[in-house]
């Protein structure tokens, strides 16, 4: 092992030797020609000149200017100022908008409405023994009649449903006043169909 490791070392020291060789044969590594030794002197910086104190400038005499008024007649009056643009004031904020919206009526709709007819009560579904309860949205327009029905909880009962719709659309109610004037409203109403 020991002799393996000496004879590794001596080729590769022997490779490195050839490789430096052949560098400085072929100028790859260029030795100096000459050599030559350089001496340095440090030179002084000049001193800076001193400066004589100077004398204090005179100040100079303060320079002032003078405005000449043009002159005014005795009897001149200066003439009033301009009239001051007049004050204008903001038009009063418009009062707040009214909701367009229909009015809601918090009570039956029948309690309203003078002329009404109450839906009859369909033969086939008294021979079924269809009964229930209808609730209706109803809008009313401003003359107090009905504008739009529709079912907001139906009986279950198509017959009752449509029974309670055509009696609701002949009434005519008074119309509910929003400051004064009539407006549209809307409300729900009831309707139970029982079998006695």
């Amino acid at each position: 092992m020991r002799t393996e490791h000496v004879a590794g070392l001596a080729l590769v020291v022997v490779l490195h030797a050839a490789a430096l060789y052949g560098l400085m044969k072929h100028r790859l590594v260029p030795l100096p020609d000459k050599v030559e030794t350089l001496f340095v002197t440090f030179i002084q910086p000049p001193e800076p000149p001193r400066l004589k104190p100077s004398k204090p400038k005179p100040p100079e005499p303060h320079q002032h200017l003078v405005v000449e008024a043009p002159a005014v007649a005795a009897d001149f009056v200066m003439p009033p100022p301009p009239p001051s643009a007049p004050v204008v004031e903001a038009p009063p904020e418009p009062p707040p908008a009214k909701p367009a919206g229909p009015m809601t009526l918090t009570g039956e709709l029948a309690l309203a409405c003078p002329t009404r007819t109450p839906p009859k009560y369909p033969a086939l579904s008294q021979r079924a023994g269809e009964s229930g309860q209808v609730v209706l949205r109803v809008e009313l327009a401003s003359d107090g009649r009905v504008d739009a029905a529709r079912i907001a909880t139906s009986s279950g009962y198509k017959r009752l449903d449509e029974a309670a719709l055509n009696a609701v659309k002949s009434w005519r109610c008074d119309p509910p006043l929003r400051d004064g004037q009539p407006v549209r409203a809307v409300a729900l109403q009831p309707f139970k169909f029982n079998l006695e």
